[in-house]
């Protein structure tokens, strides 16, 4: 197989009514953060020199819009059976089109990430099979990588970090990552994120909902 240079990610990204449902804010305000956070991940990954490209796997059409503007490559979420079976398929969109591709699934909700700091953990992916960076807390993953010729074979959720390293994945652990490792889920993390840094999209969505009343 020739293997073809530079990584593909693959970003999945739920309808936003139904995202981040853990966060204490209303149902409006949630759906504006998480696209901020998608936005801001999104941006962050097509401008880290080691990424080739970005698919997205929505449905949302506001999400879809918004994240083909910055020049991600949208792909309808037609398994529409969870988050890793959104990750297979785009995985498959992008092997149908580069097959040699070192493809990488990244979460969606990375609003402090650094483009130098995605490229430090792609390159700390083993040359053969599969790699996971585990998230800051230590339970969960938010980057999971495959050389070309393996599959990506995604077990996001929950305490995914102890399923992808049963399944053989390799754990990556490369010092200066923390902005690839801060995904977001409650309150807490985002204070996390907003501390090393988010990008404008989250800045601006959480100054809105900050002066939103009630």
């Amino acid at each position: 197989m020739t293997v073809d240079a530079g990584w593909s990610l693959v970003v999945p990204l739920k309808p936003l009514p139904l995202a981040k449902t853990r966060l204490t804010a209303g149902a409006a305000v949630r759906a504006e953060l998480a696209l901020a956070f998608a936005v801001d991940t999104v941006s962050a990954a097509l401008a880290c020199r080691a990424v080739r490209d970005v698919t997205v796997v929505t449905d949302d059409p506001a999400a879809g819009a918004a994240l083909a503007a910055l020049g991600a490559r949208i792909v309808a979420d037609t398994p529409a059976d969870g988050l890793n079976a959104a990750l297979a398929h785009g995985a498959a969109a992008v092997r149908a089109r580069r097959p040699g591709a070192p493809v990488a699934a990244l979460n969606a909700d990375l609003p402090a990430l650094r483009p130098a700091e995605l490229a430090v953990a792609l390159a700390a992916a083993p040359e053969a099979g599969r790699g996971f960076l585990a998230d800051a807390d230590g339970v969960g993953t938010t980057l999971l990588t495959a050389a070309p010729g393996a599959d990506l074979a995604p077990a996001f959720g929950g305490a995914s970090r102890a399923r992808h390293r049963a399944s053989g994945a390799v754990e990556l652990t490369p010092a200066g990552v923390e902005s690839v490792r801060r995904d977001v889920d409650t309150r807490a993390n985002l204070d996390a994120a907003l501390a090393l840094g988010v990008g404008p999209r989250t800045a601006a969505a959480v100054r809105t909902s900050a002066a939103s009343p009630g």
